[in-house]
């Protein structure tokens, strides 16, 4: 069904409480991506004011872009479809030039209010609140959702997928695990094509990519040619710079440490631009390196190194020395 003619897109994933507005000015600066989408804007029965969504989407007061650039998407969760239309047409009023809709999010808090993965049970709901929405914003901004394979199993994936598009999304991403799964290996690209052959919008598949083998793995057993990157961007902050060298015919070219420990400098001096008088650059320095850890012996090193200092001014003059600064 699906014989849409897609060039390839790399896309920065929405990972809550991972890719904050700082973890993505950083990867986008490190380059690659086509595209980048902010955390979920949680919607209830508010209506949130212009400074709640400059903080969770700062890029609005930058035309809607990265410091590189990257256009950035607004995300919203939620199931109330009328407050989320009223919601969206606010974020539109504030600058945002494209919204994405979670269906996604395992978190059981999130569950529990009736958000993210959970409407994955309702394929009926969920095309009530994209019909909503598509219908209440203006033609010209363009609506996506992204979703997981089910709740529980994949018995419903294809009745969500067709929901969405039915109910006037223009794009999908699909997480190809089902909410119980979690991040659990391995992710079922298979069912991304099955999901994909099955509508008729584009589709970009997410799951499971780390490495550049990875990213030629799931394209072809997906049949997308739209990826999004999620926790393989942030373990390997090169990684969608590898792909674009490879798409774009270049000798691919894997950053050395020496290169990365710049960028974890710049990273927690951007962490201390957003907050410096709190835990926050520490806390999100210590988070970094936990994941990076897997892939580069050297951070676990300065993850041991900075373990157990709890203050910026003990750890930044480490960071400057390992960058050379």
């Amino acid at each position: 069904m699906n014989d849409i003619k897609q060039k390839s897109r790399l896309i920065l994933a929405p990972m809550q409480g991972l890719c904050d507005p700082v973890m993505r000015d950083l990867l986008t600066r490190i380059g690659g991506y086509d595209e980048c989408v902010s955390e979920f804007v949680r919607i209830t029965h508010t209506v949130h004011s212009r400074q709640t969504w400059l903080k969770h989407v700062p890029e609005l007061a930058n035309g809607n872009k990265t410091f590189a650039g990257t256009p950035c998407t607004v995300q919203l969760l939620g199931s109330d479809a009328e407050n989320m239309a009223v919601n969206a047409l606010e974020a539109v009023r504030f600058g945002a030039d494209k919204i994405d809709l979670n269906f996604g999010c395992p978190a059981p808090t999130v569950n529990k209010h009736q958000g993210g993965a959970v409407l994955l049970k309702e394929p009926q709901r969920i095309f009530e609140i994209v019909q909503t929405l598509r219908r209440r914003m203006p033609s010209e901004i363009p609506l996506t959702a992204k979703m997981r394979l089910g709740f529980e199993d994949t018995s419903l994936a294809l009745e969500c997928a067709a929901a969405i598009a039915e109910g006037g999304a223009c794009a999908l991403t699909v997480h190809a695990r089902t909410k119980v799964e979690g991040y659990e290996p391995p992710a079922h690209w298979e069912w991304v094509r099955k999901i994909r052959d099955s509508v008729n919008i584009p589709v970009t598949a997410n799951g499971d990519v780390f490495s550049l083998e990875d990213y030629l793995a799931i394209k072809e057993t997906s049949g997308c040619q739209s990826v999004m990157l999620g926790r393989g961007a942030v373990i390997r902050p090169d990684l969608a710079r590898q792909i674009k060298q490879y798409e774009q015919g270049e000798s691919v070219r894997q950053a050395d440490f020496a290169e990365i420990s710049g960028w974890i400098l710049l990273f927690f001096d951007l962490c201390l631009q957003k907050e410096t008088n709190n835990k926050y650059p520490v806390a999100r320095l210590k988070q970094w390196l936990g994941m990076m850890k897997k892939a580069y012996p050297q951070a676990q090193n300065l993850f041991e190194q900075i373990r157990a200092l709890k203050e910026a001014d003990q750890i930044r003059p480490i960071l400057a020395d390992l960058a050379g600064k």
